[in-house]
């Protein structure tokens, strides 16, 4: 069992399972070849040889009993903030720079020309504000916690209505629901207009000593066209300025600055909502701003100090890793770098040779495909471009989905696609690797005799 154990296929299960999770299983697995093939034939069994006979069926359990660790894939859907695949990628240079920030102390909370004791949302808070030309800014662990913070920091006594159209009460991942985040907080839900037409005056007829806040809420992953009518930030941030009611704006994406691409027409950016007259905006980190999952929070600075004072904000402060990875993506945006989402939109040349050079290494074809911006941004609103395509079903996606590394495609029209707009250059050897691999299907082989037989 020692020497099994040490055994290169199951020393990597026993790191990422630990030894006793996996000594069990291993243990029932060698009694039964014992009993199958006799002591002797069993304890001749070269270990390595063994071990790596033994190890998928025990992966497989230890994998549905405890779940397996997170692997690096490689996305080719085309979709770039793809939520199930952990949403936008950090800048590899941003990610590479982390370790040295993780492993060790770091200046999180000290002045180091003090030695006082510092806020740890400072540098984040700063940058933040800056880039989005905010009087003050304030990040938390995601934008319902951000919502969530400004709306609670707002509400007081007897003033506890926040405002609404019926056409912003939506549903994002995972079921949440506006009115429901509403509720959480304590607030009460003055809808007003209807789905798909609201106007100034439903807003200012809903106003009363009880408003505390006048909400409005980016559709993020749906539209309603045709008969519609809504309210600009600006007109609402002028109503409520009239009025001494705060204007409080869920950006949801995280647009942290306006971009030229026609598939954000019409989505305004913090920056926007901020030069709109806003008194608070709120948006993702990890979706078009391109860094880790995180709450963005910005506006003028007694709004954002509210927020700051209020309990909820230590409870939905964000750690250092997440303040680590903001600072660094963010000190980008200043610098005026590129992100994945720009690759959306790559040169048309370099990408065109990219797509010849693996079509030539895997037999594919170059094929019309559109990509999408992803995680409820931009619906509907397909960037025209190529892809790879592949013969193949889902057998073919479910292999490349057992990889190494594993990689992630779609089906369009009995073909398997791959979009190289979502995967990184550097990475291209490596899916031609795992696509090569996943291709080669074994022929099926005689039933071996069972052991000792």
């Amino acid at each position: 069992m020692h020497r099994l154990l040490a055994a290169p296929a199951l020393a990597r299960l026993v790191r990422a399972y630990g030894r006793e999770a996996v000594m069990r299983p291993l243990r029932s697995a060698v009694d039964r070849l014992r009993s199958e093939a006799g002591s002797a034939a069993a304890a001749g069994e070269d270990p390595s040889a063994l071990a790596a006979e033994l190890a998928p069926a025990l992966e497989a359990a230890l994998a549905e009993r405890l779940a397996p660790p997170l692997r690096r894939v490689l996305n080719a859907t085309g979709i770039l903030v793809h939520t199930n695949l952990g949403r936008v990628p950090l800048p590899r240079e941003v990610a590479t720079a982390l370790p040295p920030l993780l492993d060790a102390s770091c200046d999180l909370e000290i002045d180091l020309a003090t030695g006082r004791r510092g806020d740890r949302n400072h540098r984040a808070s700063a940058l933040l504000a800056e880039l989005a030309g905010a009087q003050a800014a304030v990040v938390v662990n995601n934008n319902a916690a951000a919502l969530m913070l400004a709306l609670a920091a707002h509400l007081g006594e007897g003033r506890r209505q926040v405002v609404v159209s019926r056409g912003e009460l939506v549903e994002i991942g995972g079921s949440f629901r506006i009115p429901e985040i509403l509720a959480a907080v304590g607030a009460e839900l003055v809808e007003v207009g209807t789905t798909n037409r609201t106007r100034l005056g439903d807003y200012a007829a809903a106003l009363g000593a009880g408003t505390a806040v006048l909400l409005k809420v980016h559709p993020s992953n749906y539209r309603v066209a045709g008969f519609t009518a809504a309210v600009g930030a600006a007109a609402l941030a002028d109503l409520g300025r009239r009025h001494g009611v705060p204007v409080l704006v869920d950006e949801g994406s995280g647009l942290l600055r306006p971009r030229p691409e026609p598939v954000f027409a019409g989505h305004d950016s913090l920056a926007e909502l901020i030069a709109a007259g806003c008194d608070l905006a709120c948006g993702s980190g990890d979706k078009l701003l391109g860094g880790p999952q995180a709450g963005l929070l910005v506006g003028h600075r007694e709004a954002i100090e509210r927020c700051r004072r209020h309990p909820l904000y230590r409870a939905l402060r964000p750690d250092r890793s997440t303040l680590a990875a903001l600072d660094a993506v963010l000190r980008r945006h200043l610098a005026g770098e590129r992100f994945p989402l720009d690759d959306l939109w790559p040169d048309p040349q370099a990408h065109r040779r990219r797509l010849h050079a693996a079509a030539a290494a895997l037999g594919a074809e170059i094929v019309v495909a559109d990509a999408y911006v992803g995680g409820g941004s931009a619906p509907e609103r397909p960037i025209p471009g190529e892809a790879l395509a592949l013969k193949g079903d889902e057998d073919l996606l479910a292999r490349l989905r057992h990889g190494d590394p594993p990689v992630v495609g779609y089906l369009r029209e009995g073909r398997a696609l791959l979009d190289l707009r979502t995967v990184a250059p550097e990475d291209d050897a490596a899916l031609i690797r795992t696509v090569q691999a996943a291709k080669i299907v074994p022929e099926p082989s005689p039933s071996s005799p069972p052991r000792g037989g």
